[in-house]
């Protein structure tokens, strides 16, 4: 935080600015600590408030915009994207639909508030073709509350947040960001790992779309059930010959498969 801070008060509304821009386009950094570090600087008098909240505030609106305008155009191609570079592709995703298909457009209001849900919210907006005039209503209403909180938390807060440097008094910066790095780095591990074993696992039971076929035509007794989201199915309703549509939310309910039966699941 120190660190920031000191970036912030050298370079000012500009590394704000440039920093939110970046992390709402993706790029894997934090968007509350220079949000923060901005409010401490308010309380400071080395910023004025309604500078740095309308430079954050006016970044996130640009690349969010971005995001809306590229996923009407790409559609799919967005969210297959965005899943690769997530650390739980699936999870992230289908939670995303399902706060969105829940919620609907209001999700915009408060989905910036849910780590790691944020950044997927605008690209499905686009998809669902939402009206950009209730986008830009939505998302400028989301954003403000979700900006304007941050950097008043940093002013409110800024007294108490200042204290890390007296009560850590023998931890040279260069330790603390050695430590934090280290975390962050086997938290990434750990969830790479994770991952690498599910998808072990899932191609140990892949289907090729050859062999698929060839199943198929061969008459063997197999069932495919298509598992995709409601939103995808939208966007894209082609199924294969004889599919059955099941959402995956729906899956323990479905009994119209014989159990017997070899069971083909798709999911995109």
């Amino acid at each position: 935080m120190h660190d920031i801070i000191q970036n912030l008060i050298h370079h000012g509304y500009i590394l704000l600015f440039l920093w939110m821009f970046a992390e709402r386009l993706g790029v894997p950094i934090p968007a509350t600590l220079p949000l923060i570090a901005a409010g401490i600087l308010v309380e400071m008098d080395y910023m004025r408030f309604a500078y740095a909240l309308a430079l954050a505030f006016a970044a996130v609106l640009l690349a969010d915009f971005a995001w809306f305008f590229l996923s009407r155009i790409r559609g799919l191609q967005v969210l297959s994207f965005l899943c690769r570079i997530s650390l739980e592709p699936d999870v992230c995703v289908r939670k995303t639909q399902n706060l969105f298909a829940k919620h609907g457009p209001a999700s915009l209001l408060f989905s910036k508030f849910i780590p790691g849900l944020s950044n997927l919210v605008i690209p499905l907006a686009g998809i669902a073709r939402l009206e950009l005039g209730t986008f830009i209503l939505l998302d400028s209403i989301g954003s403000l509350l979700w900006v304007g909180f941050f950097i008043s938390a940093g002013y409110l807060f800024s007294r108490e947040i200042q204290l890390e440097s007296i009560a850590f008094p023998d931890w040279g910066q260069g330790s603390v960001l050695v430590a934090v790095l280290l975390l962050f780095a086997l938290y990434i591990g750990w969830k790479y790992l994770r991952r690498w074993h599910l998808l072990k696992e899932l191609f140990s039971n892949r289907v090729t779309p050859d062999e698929l076929k060839g199943k198929i035509d061969t008459g063997d007794g197999i069932a495919i059930v298509d598992v995709r989201h409601p939103m995808e199915f939208e966007t894209d309703p082609y199924v294969i010959p004889g599919a059955f549509y099941v959402p995956m939310e729906n899956l323990e309910q479905f009994s119209a498969v014989p159990m017997e039966m070899e069971i083909v699941t798709y999911c995109a």
